[in-house]
C-alpha cells in the first residue's frame, strides 16, 4: 500500500476514534444534565400516599395488621389509618404519640389527613399530598414547588449554605443543588407541628430531611429518594422512596379553608384560621 494511503487510513481511524469519544462524552453530559421538572402545562401528581422503604433499610410506619385499611375509591366503606406501633425503628416517644392517635381513631374521631383539613403539610409530607398536581418553577437562584392544593408553596434556595440560626417554620429552610441529573434538597428548621407521613408519625425540631429528585422512565415520573433523620423519632434514619407521575395541567387557584369542608365533622381537626391579618 502506498505510504500516503496508509497515512490517510491512520488519520481516518484516529479521527473516527476521536469523534466517537467526543460523541460518547456529549451523550454522557446530556444524560447528566440538571433535571427540568417545570413546564407551562406540566404538573406532577403523587402516586399513592405512603412511603416505600429502600431495600435493606428500616421500614416506614405501616397499617396495623389487626385493622384493615380501606382508602377512597376502591369499593367498600373507607376507613382511617391505624399505625402499627410495633415498628422496631420507632422510639418510645413516637410509639406513645401514635398510640394516642390510634385510640382517637378507634374512639370514632375522623382522622382526616392534615392536607384535607387545610393545614400545612411540612417536609417531607409535602410530596405525599394526593390528587392535586404539584408544579415547579426553576431558576439558577431558586426552585419553587407549588401545590395546587391550598396554594401550598416551598422555596428551595440554590447553591447556598444553611443559615447560622434557623427559626423553626412550617416548611423549614431548604437549600439545594444539582448532582448530575438529580436535584438534591436539604431541609432543617422544621416546626414539630407537622408529621412525616399520613399515619401522623410525629417529629421533633431536630428533624433533618434530604430529598433527591430525578426523572425516570423517559420523564413520565419523578422518583423521590428521601432520608428522614430525627433521633427523637427514629432509632436509625429512615430511607424511603416515592413517585409522582407527569400530568398535563395548568396551575389553578384552589381554596381549601373556605368553610365548605366543615361537613367532615366538628370532632375532626379544626380548619386553621389566622388570628391576625398578614397585612
Amino acid at each position: 500500500m502506498p505510504e500516503h494511503v496508509r497515512n490517510a487510513s491512520r488519520n481516518s481511524l484516529a479521527f473516527g476514534l476521536l469523534a466517537g469519544l467526543v460523541c460518547a462524552g456529549a451523550s454522557t453530559a446530556l444524560a447528566q444534565s440538571p433535571p427540568d421538572f417545570s413546564g407551562a402545562n406540566l404538573g406532577w401528581v403523587a402516586v399513592g400516599t405512603d412511603w416505600t422503604a429502600v431495600p435493606g433499610g428500616p421500614q416506614p410506619v405501616k397499617q396495623d395488621p389487626a385493622h384493615r385499611y380501606v382508602p377512597n375509591n376502591v369499593g367498600g366503606q373507607p376507613t382511617f389509618r391505624i399505625a402499627d406501633i410495633n415498628n422496631p425503628n420507632l422510639t418510645q416517644f413516637a410509639k406513645d404519640s401514635l398510640k394516642k392517635t390510634n385510640e382517637e381513631v378507634l374512639a370514632g374521631k375522623p382522622m382526616w389527613s392534615r392536607s384535607a383539613r387545610c393545614w400545612a403539610t411540612g417536609v417531607p409530607g409535602f410530596i405525599l399530598t394526593p390528587a392535586q398536581p404539584l408544579f415547579f418553577l426553576q431558576t439558577a437562584q431558586q426552585v419553587r414547588m407549588m401545590h395546587q392544593h391550598d396554594s401550598d408553596v416551598r422555596r428551595i434556595y440554590m447553591n447556598v449554605p444553611h443559615s447560622a440560626n434557623v427559626k423553626p417554620s412550617w416548611y423549614g429552610e431548604s437549600v439545594g443543588h444539582y448532582e448530575g441529573d438529580t436535584l438534591v434538597i436539604d431541609t432543617i428548621g422544621l416546626t414539630n407541628k407537622t408529621f412525616v407521613d399520613n399515619f401522623r408519625t410525629p417529629h421533633s425540631e431536630k428533624l433533618h430531611v434530604v430529598e433527591r429528585y430525578r426523572l425516570i422512565e423517559g420523564g413520565r415520573f419523578i422518583e423521590h429518594h428521601v432520608t428522614i433523620d430525627d433521633p427523637a423519632i427514629f432509632i436509625e434514619p429512615l430511607k424511603v422512596t416515592k413517585r409522582s407521575r407527569r400530568v398535563e395541567a395548568k396551575l389553578a387557584e384552589w381554596r381549601c379553608a373556605a368553610g365548605e369542608i366543615n361537613y367532615f365533622g366538628y370532632d375532626a381537626d379544626p380548619v386553621p384560621t389566622a388570628e391576625k391579618p398578614d397585612f
